[in-house]
């Protein structure tokens, strides 16, 4: 699921805003990426953020995901960053496209649809396996985040129930990951939507 995305088959004039998650590996940039070109609109990266964040701190990935786990201030900074994207663009009545693991649980109500995206562990090993941070140290990050998320906040990110599209990337390569979730934002009807599951606001 990595690399360049696929060239989508359609333009869609649609202006909703979308949130894109999972965990690393599961082809979500990938995703992103397609999304934002079908829709021809713009889109932010949670892990762009947190590489901002990193350089900011004059710090390597692998020191800022240690230091996620001594301290609440850097994994906060992040989530206010996206929270700040998301209060802006759920009011914006433009297409956008939002990825972090979190962006589902931030965006919340103020989003139109919420993909979730997995694969099997070993697919996303596989997939990772070239990125400059260690398939074991992207791991360590994906649990550390699981633990944060839940002790910061009270979200269980095995909860799926808030998710309109939820993709098993292993069972589907990147070009029809994109049209499954082209299919459901283009075909999404607003009238006859009948409600997404509530999702509260929390304080970070």
């Amino acid at each position: 699921m990595s690399g360049t995305p696929p060239e989508p088959d359609r333009r869609i004039d649609r202006n909703l805003f979308v949130t894109v998650s999972g965990p690393p590996g599961c082809g979500a940039t990938t995703l992103v990426e397609g999304i934002a070109e079908s829709l021809d609109c713009g889109y932010v990266s949670g892990g762009e953020l947190f590489r901002e964040i990193a350089a900011e701190h004059d710090m390597s990935l692998s020191q800022l995901i240690a230091e996620t786990g001594e301290s609440e201030e850097i994994d906060r900074a992040l989530d206010r960053r996206l929270r700040r994207i998301a209060e802006k663009w759920g009011t914006a009545n433009k297409a956008f496209v939002l990825e972090s693991r979190l962006a589902g649980w931030i965006a919340g109500n103020r989003a139109d649809i919420r993909i979730w995206l997995d694969a099997p562990d070993e697919v996303r090993a596989d997939r990772t396996a070239e990125r400059p941070e260690m398939t074991s140290e992207m791991q360590v990050r994906e649990v550390i985040e699981e633990k944060r998320y839940n002790s910061y906040y009270g979200i269980d990110l095995s909860d799926r129930s808030i998710y309109d599209l939820v993709i098993n990337t292993g069972r589907w390569d990147a070009e029809a990951t994109l049209e499954l979730a082209l299919t459901g934002i283009e075909s999404y009807d607003v009238d006859a939507d009948e409600g997404a599951f509530d999702t509260p606001d929390f304080e970070i």
